[in-house]
Formats: C-alpha cells, sequence, structure tokens
C-alpha cells in the first residue's frame, strides 16, 4: 500500500504520542492516536494511560468532537472491539462518523486481533493496515508477550569488557554507594553514557531481577532513575535460596512494597524480620535438582502479577539460569572496550552451560546501539509476538 508522507508523518506523532504512556499503560498496551478533520487538520490527539482509563482514540475523538466526521484517524494499534474497563472503541469510531482509520498494526491480543478493524470495514469505514508497523510492534511488544503467555516479556541486560567479563576476580568488587560522582574511581565497566541508558530500559520495565549475590556484593538500589511517572514502582525482585538477604542493605532500607523475594528455604525469623520492614517474601519452587528458584513458574507468578515485562539485571549465575530456563526473550548486552582477560575474572554467564554448539542461545533480529566509547548489542531469543501455552 502507498502511504503518503502526510500518513507517515501522522502515524509518527501518533507513536510519539503512544510513548508517552511508558510506565503508565502496563499492563495495557501503549497507544496514541491522530484525528484529522475534513480539511486535514488536526482536530484531536490523544494517548492511553491506566488510570486515566480511556483509550487514546477516545480522547482523541472527544477533542475532536463533530469535526471527527469524515476525518481520519491515525493510531498505532487497532481499535478494539470488545468491553472492558471501557466500551468498544471501534463502535465509538464507528458513531463519530470517522471515513478513513490507518492502523499501525493489528492488536495481537486474541480478544480482538483483527475483529477491529473488520468492524470497521463492514460499517463502511476506509480501513488501511501497516504503516509503520515494525515500529509499532516493537513499542508493544511487551504487551504482546503478555496477552499471548500471561508471562512478562523478559530482557538479559547485563554490561561486559570486550572478552566477555562483567567483573573482575572476586574480592576486586566495588560499592558503588561508596563511589564518587559517576563512578568516581573508574571502578564501573561501562561508560556513563550507556549506564544512563540502563536507566531508560529500567524505565520501560514493569519489574527487575537480580540474584542475592549482586546485593550482598555490590549494594545496589535498582532503581528507576530517569525521574519520569510511574504509574507503579518499578518492582525489586530478588532470588535468594536461603533468604540471605542483608537487614542493612540499601535495598531493604529504601523498601516500599515494592521489593519481592523468592527463596526456596527461609528461617522463620529471617522471613518475620523482612516483611516487618516492608519486603515481600514468597515461597519458589525448586528448578531441576540445583537447588535454585524454579524460574519458569517465578515468570509466572510475575504474569499473575500483571508484570509485562522484566529486566534481569543479574550476576552470571543468575543470567545462565535465567537462559538454561529458557525464559529470556531478548538481550541487550553493553561491551566497554577494555578487556580483562584471565580465568579469574566474571564471566558474563557461569554454570554448566550448553553442551553443543547447536544448543546454544541464538539471537535473531540483532541491532547495535552506540553509546559513547561502548556499543550494545540488541537481539531477540524469541518473538514476542509468538502465541504460546499459557503453563
Amino acid at each position: 500500500m502507498n502511504w503518503s508522507s502526510e500518513d507517515e508523518q501522522y502515524m509518527r506523532q501518533a507513536l510519539q504520542l503512544a510513548e508517552q504512556g511508558t510506565s503508565l499503560a502496563s499492563p495495557n498496551p501503549r497507544v496514541g492516536a491522530v484525528i484529522l478533520d475534513s480539511d486535514g487538520k488536526v482536530a484531536g490527539s490523544g494517548f492511553h494511560t491506566y488510570e486515566g482509563v480511556k483509550h487514546g482514540e477516545i480522547i482523541a475523538l472527544e477533542q475532536a468532537g463533530a469535526k471527527a466526521r469524515g476525518g481520519t484517524l491515525y493510531l498505532n494499534l487497532e481499535p478494539c472491539c470488545h468491553g472492558g474497563r471501557t466500551g468498544p472503541c471501534s463502535d465509538a469510531v464507528i458513531a463519530a462518523g470517522v471515513r478513513r482509520v490507518v492502523a499501525a498494526m493489528d492488536d495481537p491480543n486474541p480478544l480482538v486481533a483483527g475483529k477491529g478493524l473488520e468492524k470497521l470495514q463492514k460499517a463502511g469505514v476506509q480501513v488501511e493496515v501497516g504503516l509503520l508497523e515494525p515500529e509499532a510492534r516493537k513499542l508493544n511488544e511487551a504487551f504482546a508477550r503478555y496477552i499471548l503467555s500471561r508471562r512478562p516479556l523478559v530482557t538479559l541486560k547485563s554490561g561486559m569488557t570486550l572478552d566477555g567479563k562483567i567483573a573482575p576476580p572476586p574480592g576486586e568488587s566495588f560499592n558503588p554507594s561508596a563511589l564518587g560522582p559517576g563512578g568516581a574511581t573508574g571502578g564501573w565497566i561501562t561508560s556513563v553514557e550507556a549506564r544512563a541508558h540502563v536507566q531508560e530500559l529500567r524505565h520501560e520495565s514493569d519489574a527487575i531481577m537480580v540474584g542475592v549475590g549482586t546485593i550482598i556484593a555490590d549494594d545496589p538500589l535498582l532503581t528507576d532513575r530517569t525521574n519520569r511517572p510511574r504509574r507503579r514502582p518499578l518492582l525489586r525482585v530478588v532470588l535468594d535460596s536461603r533468604l540471605r538477604l542483608p537487614l542493612e542493605s540499601r535495598l531493604v532500607k529504601t523498601a516500599r512494597n515494592d521489593v519481592l523475594v523468592f527463596c526456596s528455604f527461609a528461617e522463620e525469623k529471617k522471613r518475620s524480620e523482612l516483611e516487618k520492614l516492608g519486603i515481600r517474601v514468597e515461597q519458589a519452587p525448586l528448578g531441576s535438582g540445583d537447588g535454585r528458584p524454579d524460574l519458569t513458574r517465578i515468570a509466572a507468578r510475575l504474569g499473575e502479577l500483571e508484570i509485562t515485562s522484566l529486566l534481569i539485571e543479574g550476576g552470571a549465575l543468575v543470567n545462565w539460569a535465567a537462559l538454561a530456563a529458557g525464559i529470556v526473550d531478548k538481550v541487550f548486552l553493553y561491551y566497554a572496550p577494555k578487556i580483562l582477560a584471565g580465568t579469574g575474572s566474571v564471566p558474563f554467564a557461569a554454570g554448566a552451560g550448553f553442551k553443543r554448539m547447536s544448543e546454544a542461545a541464538l539471537v535473531r533480529d540483532i541491532s547495535l546501539h552506540r553509546f559513547g566509547e561502548d556499543f550494545a548489542v540488541e537481539g531477540y531469543l524469541r518473538d514476542p509476538y509468538a502465541m504460546e501455552a499459557v503453563a
């Protein structure tokens, strides 16, 4: 289909509006909408936030009022056709007399999945689909993963040297809270620019997960420091088989019902102490004979909590456990122009490893990004839009 430069301009505007719903729309998709009147002038626009309830196209229609009749609606996601917290948006578009609808993509939600657009067509609305679809699919990949599997999109993030080391030999680790501004002692592997982008990944995520070893070694806060609004605080998840989480850690001291610990063995006294400090502790079933929590079951549990996106910032053992469990959907790996070398430095993933090259995790659809002197590899281990059975 041949779209005009004007079509692309307004679809990009709809996508930009949808992005404003980052951390505000979850567990719903991010949706932005722009309406042109019959003269081709912008008559209304809007984007969805979960607390605002109304969908982006409804907000745009209300702004446009009578000017929507005979006009064009641009939106990054197909209008819904089912009732939930709101009525069907497709019915509202028809009632408003919109002549043409340009959608970037079908809704991955099986309750919609083309039915909303079909309803518009049957009502005589001109429907066009696919403009800037790749951008639209990437924007709502977490929603797609969640709505199709009831589990979060899992991104494995790590910063490392060119030779794949995430830390110097044990005993040489450092405490970020003791550093000067920007890591003045030079203990960081990646650049200021790369670390700033990590905050963007955190802002886009509903939850972040690490192993307790990371808490003990580095005492991180694991917070979203973009200072941009969120509907829900970033859920800080800790894998802690034997409940070793230090009571004096910064994570515990800053807990406001936003820290969830999964353990397998726990002394009731320690559990009670943590819960009194605002830490949520849940029993996690063990994985296959390794004495560690079952990450597949944990991912399913996070889905039950309406977590649509999970960022793993673990150490070498957690990285391997996530890969071995098959829960990783994508990776975002930062590389600094440094080489640590040696057998004592900590590798990106430590554990049994895949035994054959044919078993290795295959990363597809790779994109490269530059952050100062560093670069990053973004890629997918599986398609977020692939239908998966709910366990």
